[in-house]
């Protein structure tokens, strides 16, 4: 059975409710076209249907996007939950729930979002990237990319005296791949003698980059480094030319990229035509009292997912963070 249908009934599960009671809302603010006739509901709670249309939604936000058929055990898993949901729903307004100001404002979040993403998708149906916009977009990504990937070593350590005394031990001798085995703190990558494999500098946190980039090959830091993570001490082995991966290997990406650029665009039109009043000094009070819950993590975001720059794959043992 799918990971997603293992857990019990949640807390995801229940601010799912909300997102219940708002499409049985819209439902029966608008009729459906006639041209289009209602499918069978898929089950009737104490008279009220819940449709076809909200058990197909309600699957393909727990799937988030995976292509994948459910069995017949895994569909009468979601019937299930659909109704838990439905009758409590239901409950909750004959406790007058829908009259509370926290859920009165999470109800008409989730509307807002929902439209949102709805209008999302509608203006983005007529907006597919083209390829010329696609190969735009990778000339674009590939001159902001380094144009060098450092081969790198570090040791990292909690207080600038224990740098120094490394710093103090290789100047004598004592071989970089020894130091960092027995005194890192990088889990990640004390056991390899602190090797952080090839990279380009924008990829680790800024001073850690500024100082790669001062060093010649086989030469150690002259000085400890400091970032948030500690303390480090970089030895620079080989620098090589960055070489941009394929076009095709990243058309994926390179399409995300674009049309999240176009949907900001968008948005930005919208604001320009719009009379926007922000109220700082409301907000500002607002976030010294505890928040009302989030909105369901499976209610449809208004924007797709930033895309990635195209990049060259990451180094051995890189997590993709900037620590390194």
């Amino acid at each position: 059975m799918s990971a997603f249908l293992k857990a019990p009934l949640c807390a995801v599960s229940l601010a799912c409710v909300a997102l219940l009671a708002a499409c049985n809302q819209q439902q029966s603010a608008a009729p459906a076209a006639a041209s289009a006739p209602p499918s069978p509901p898929v089950a009737v709670v104490n008279g009220t249907a819940i449709s076809r249309a909200e058990f197909d939604i309600y699957v393909k936000n727990l799937l988030q996007g995976k292509q994948k058929e459910l069995t017949s055990d895994e569909k009468n898993q979601v019937l299930d939950e659909l109704i838990s949901m439905q009758l409590l729903a239901a409950q909750a307004e004959k406790d007058g729930l829908q009259n509370d100001a926290d859920t009165q404002a999470q109800l008409q979040l989730i509307r807002v979002r929902v439209l949102a993403d709805a209008e999302g998708q509608k203006y983005l149906k007529a907006q597919q990237p083209s390829d010329t916009d696609l190969h735009a977009e990778y000339e674009t990504a590939v001159n902001a990319m380094d144009k060098t990937e450092y081969k790198a070593r570090h040791i990292l350590v909690a207080s600038k005296e224990q740098a120094e005394q490394m710093i103090k031990k290789l100047n004598g001798g004592a071989k970089f791949e020894d130091l960092a085995k027995a005194n890192s703190t990088d889990t990640g990558s004390k056991n390899n003698g602190g090797d952080l494999g090839w990279f380009p500098a924008s990829r680790m946190v800024k001073p850690f980059g500024d100082a790669l980039r001062t060093l010649k090959k086989g030469q150690v830091t002259p000085e400890p480094v400091q970032t948030q993570f500690g303390w480090h001490v970089i030895q620079l082995e080989d620098t090589r030319d960055a070489t941009p991966p394929p076009f095709e290997q990243v058309k994926p990406q390179l399409s995300n990229s674009v049309i999240r650029k176009k949907l900001q665009a968008y948005v930005a039109d919208l604001k320009k035509d719009a009379k926007i009043e922000k109220k700082p000094d409301v907000a500002a009070a607002a976030g010294s009292t505890p928040p009302a819950a989030s909105a369901p993590a499976s209610a449809p975001a208004a924007a797709p997912a930033p895309a990635t720059p195209p990049a060259p794959p990451a180094p051995a043992g890189s997590t993709g963070d900037s620590k390194p």
